[in-house]
């Protein structure tokens, strides 16, 4: 595998190509690859990209350091009115809009943690490849928000409607062979063979009918609820969420070490 940017090193996000399938790492791992605005920014470009390039046929999303993503960055959250938490919503959803509409195969490859948006980027994904090991967690409520991401589409298209209520309402952990056995993951690997399994799994797609996989995305996305839709609700509600008394106790009890003390305002 060769990196496309000699500084790709000094970067959030790393660009990698083996091959047809474009490799994409999130490269914070002093903070298990937390998304802040400009990762999300970054991420969004970068998948844009690989799917406007024709020499890319498929992707792959990993972490580095040993964990995929912890979900939103907490040390950077606090509470904001609608000018502020409105962009930093509407970048996350550019990430989902670009995996759920670009025509090319995205695979997930999640080592250690998927928490909060890290889990809902890796349900994003036509296909998630898991170690063992991994952790899935919605997680969102810890924090006073409700998901973003598309998680509140495909998360009960994954484990039935029924499940994704209980899992988003009293978020638990979730490891490798009850992710697989739930439908999280859709293959297991040993610890550390996340990727590699990720990349192989890539490489198939990429030799694949290009027209005919571009056309499964576009059908099974169809439906009589739109996903598209979906993601503006998760906006509406986060914004929302963002400027409330109750995500500002979140951020500050988890800077704090302690528990929250929900109120309602």
């Amino acid at each position: 595998m060769t990196s496309r940017d000699p500084r790709a090193e000094e970067k959030h996000l790393l660009v990698a190509d083996q091959g047809a399938v474009r490799v994409l790492t999130l490269n914070r791992p002093h903070l298990r690859n937390a998304l802040d605005m400009p990762l999300r920014v970054a991420l969004a470009e970068a998948l844009e990209s690989a799917m406007a390039e024709t020499s890319v046929r498929a992707v792959v999303l990993a972490g580095a350091g040993g964990t995929f993503c912890s979900g939103g960055d907490v040390s950077a959250m606090r509470r904001q009115p609608e000018a502020e938490s409105r962009p930093r919503a509407e970048a996350a959803q550019r990430v989902v809009r670009a995996v759920w509409r670009g025509p090319k195969p995205v695979v997930a490859a999640v080592e250690g943690f998927a928490y909060g948006a890290g889990a809902s980027l890796a349900l994003a994904c036509d296909r998630v490849v898991a170690s063992s090991d991994a952790v899935f967690n919605t997680a969102f409520t810890g924090v006073g928000l409700a998901g973003d991401l598309g998680i509140s589409w495909s998360l009960p298209r994954r484990v039935g409607a029924a499940r994704a209520r209980q899992m988003m309402l009293m978020p638990e952990p979730v490891r490798g062979a009850r992710a697989l056995e739930l439908g999280l993951a859709d293959e297991l690997t040993e610890p550390g063979g996340a990727l590699a399994r990720a990349i192989a799994d890539a490489g198939r797609l990429a030799a694949g009918p290009p027209l005919a996989l571009a056309a499964i995305k576009r059908l099974l996305l169809a439906g009589p609820h739109d996903p598209y839709e979906t993601l503006d609700r998760e906006i509406e509600n986060q914004v929302a969420l963002f400027d409330s008394e109750d995500f500002a106790e979140a951020v500050a009890a988890y800077g704090e070490r302690r528990k929250p003390v929900f109120r309602g305002r």
